[in-house]
């Protein structure tokens, strides 16, 4: 994964979500900041190494089920959700669809300063295979607004992720967020924390046994922290990950207003 960007440049004057949320896409958990921004195609190996799965089955409320083939639940059943912008759906990507426009947003260079995957199609093509060749913990979506694909999305298993999940107290099923707003005529409109508040909610809604919802933007990308901040996230720790030091931001499922 590369990390929790927004690349969104939205709230309010540039709303750079380190998808941007780096989404835009990475301390002890409970006393400070929070993103995931993880550097290249070398960090998306996408299969968890055996020794780490045999330590999460071992874990109270771990045992194996039959949901366990879908670390997820199903991204492409969750359906549209209602925003103060329209209509908000994620639909998982498919490469032959997909990859001509993603790698156009990954060579803006609002994006690419957080994503840094600017380049040839085929380093946007292996960030994207590394997770859908995967074992379904990180699923790449689309983010569609009345049907118009404007946003690019990382849906994955923070609890499953064997770098996050040492560096903070992760809960079973906990679920990350890396978001990027790749449309330039849907940022500045304050769409971010919408759409952010939008899919944490569609993450609670459809992932029962999930209490929190995480991510990781990086510090420097303050636009991005703001967002997730008004989007409900609270920050609780600095994180140091591949590239960047980021703020580990979680939203719980029963929202706290920003203060």
């Amino acid at each position: 994964m590369r990390g929790a960007h927004v690349s969104l440049t939205d709230t309010g004057a540039a709303e750079a979500l380190p998808v941007p949320v780096a989404p835009d896409c990475p301390g002890s958990a409970d006393t400070g900041t929070g993103a995931l921004l993880w550097d290249n195609e070398e960090t998306l190996d996408l299969r968890l190494p055996a020794e780490f799965t045999a330590l999460r089955a071992a874990l109270p409320g771990q045992a194996a089920s039959p949901r366990d083939a879908d670390p997820l639940d199903g991204i492409h059943t969750w359906g549209p959700t209602l925003t103060p912008g329209g209509t908000f759906e994620l639909a998982p990507v498919r490469l032959d669809r997909d990859l001509p426009l993603i790698h156009e947003w990954m060579n803006d260079p609002v994006v690419a300063e957080f994503w840094e995957l600017a380049g040839p199609q085929d380093r946007t093509e292996r960030h994207l295979r590394a997770q859908l060749d995967g074992d379904g913990r990180s699923v790449p979506c689309l983010g569609m607004l009345d049907g118009t694909a404007m946003s690019y999305w990382e849906i994955y298993r923070a609890d499953l992720d064997p770098l996050l999940a040492r560096l903070y107290p992760a809960r079973p099923h906990d679920t990350g967020i890396h978001l990027l707003i790749g449309d330039a005529a849907y940022r500045g409109r304050g769409l971010g924390s919408a759409l952010l508040t939008a899919v944490a909610e569609l993450v609670m809604e459809r992932r029962r046994a999930c209490t929190r919802v995480v991510a990781e933007p990086d510090m420097r990308n303050t636009p991005s922290v703001t967002a997730f901040r008004k989007a409900g996230f609270r920050r609780r720790a600095e994180v140091d990950l591949p590239g960047k030091r980021a703020a580990l931001m979680i939203r719980d499922r029963v929202r706290q207003e920003p203060s």
